[in-house]
């Protein structure tokens, strides 16, 4: 049973890379420190976005296409963890938690955006420790580095003289912490994990290239930028023979996260914030069901709930999704295997440029595919 525990959640959560709110891109897992003796896993992910618009306003009456905007993306993860004696585990992760690769084509696309990019890429290695109080309580903690680094740039009528500019952010490293606790009843395979994990604050050296409107000088300052705090709940128990109701809820305070170099706003006449995001709500639903001694397959919807109205910037324009998740998984002693689609309905938004809020762009009925392979082994 408790192999069977443990397949059903890893095939669940698998396939979990995929366009979500903010820069969200893993969700932070940490059930690794749930598995059983000494266990290494791999992972590989990708995902494709179908992410377009319309043009709006005046700039453009006829409402020219923007193509598609949203880069398709990969995701490498692992992980290794150990019992040190029957209460103390340690588990070391590694992820790629936060990313963007979105561009908007500098051609034959939208007049308003045409040339607007941005790309962030991140790793971050997680180090957990796991105590156990009692066969059902434990407390579970740890530090985690993340490095990142990006580029934006701003570009079409929308932006106006701004348009052209540029930032570079040079990668850059820094500590965070996670902490959380877990309540377990094994004969019923029960489990209620909450986990938090807090902002990382990253002073950046950047350097801002401004178009000839603007001067067209290099600016190489520091700037100061948080990832975001967030808080982790999973929960399964079993309901029946062979099978496991699996539920999970997460929250990310997006808004945290600003992009507002000093060089170009001293340069304006009213500051511009090139990142705005907004704080979501992701609730997960699904169900585990092994179908013979070595296989096991899962079904799961998700909702992401994000705050704010519908305009969203042109760097991240989506607002909230649904998503269906599928996943199967062989397993034996000492190795498992599992695979998972997931398809991702984006919800509509309007992205918007400059002060006051303007909406730029329409973008409507866009979607993404997501497909994922990890392999874990028993030691």
């Amino acid at each position: 049973m408790k192999h069977f525990i443990a397949a059903s959640v890893a095939t669940t959560l698998m396939a979990s890379t995929a366009i979500a709110a903010g820069l969200d891109r893993t969700g932070q897992p940490t059930g690794i420190i749930f598995e059983e003796g000494t266990y290494a896993e791999f992972s590989f992910a990708t995902t494709s976005p179908e992410l377009s618009g319309n043009d709006l306003s005046t700039f453009n009456p006829a409402q020219s296409a923007t193509g598609d905007v949203g880069n398709r993306f990969n995701s490498v993860s692992g992980g290794f963890k150990t019992d040190i004696n029957d209460r103390l585990s340690l588990a070391v992760v590694f992820d790629q938690p936060w990313g963007v690769d979105v561009s908007y084509p500098a051609t034959g696309g939208s007049a308003l955006l045409n040339g607007t990019a941005a790309d962030a890429t991140s790793n971050a290695i997680t180090t957990l420790l796991r105590y156990k109080l009692n066969d059902r309580f434990s407390l579970h903690g740890g530090l985690r580095y993340q490095e990142i680094k990006g580029d934006v740039t701003l570009a079409g009528a929308a932006y106006g003289a701004l348009s052209g500019y540029n930032v570079n952010v040079a990668k850059e490293g820094g500590f965070g912490f996670v902490a959380g606790g877990a309540y377990e009843i094994p004969d019923i395979a029960l489990r209620l994990a909450v986990t938090y994990s807090s902002e990382i604050t990253h002073d950046f050296q950047i350097t801002e290239n401004f178009p000839t409107a603007l001067g067209g000088a290099t600016a190489n300052t520091e700037h100061e930028t948080k990832t975001p705090q967030s808080l982790n709940v999973d929960f399964q128990t079993g309901i029946a023979k062979d099978t496991l109701l699996l539920a999970g809820i997460r929250w990310v305070e997006h808004s945290t996260t600003r992009l507002d170099p000093a060089a170009v706003n001293a340069a304006l006449p009213v500051p511009v914030e090139l990142i705005t995001l907004d704080d979501s709500i992701t609730y997960t639903l699904g169900v585990g069901r092994r179908l013979n001694d070595n296989w096991s397959a899962s079904l799961a919807y998700i909702y992401e709930d994000v705050d704010g109205d519908d305009l969203v910037s042109p760097l991240a324009p989506t607002k909230g999704s649904q998503a269906i998740r599928l996943g199967v998984q062989y397993q034996n002693d000492k190795v498992k295997v599992t695979a998972g689609v997931r398809y991702t309905m984006l919800e509509d938004a309007f992205a918007e440029t400059g002060t006051p809020d303007t909406a730029r762009a329409s973008f409507t009925d866009n979607d993404a595919l997501s497909f994922g392979l990890k392999v874990g082994f028993y030691f």
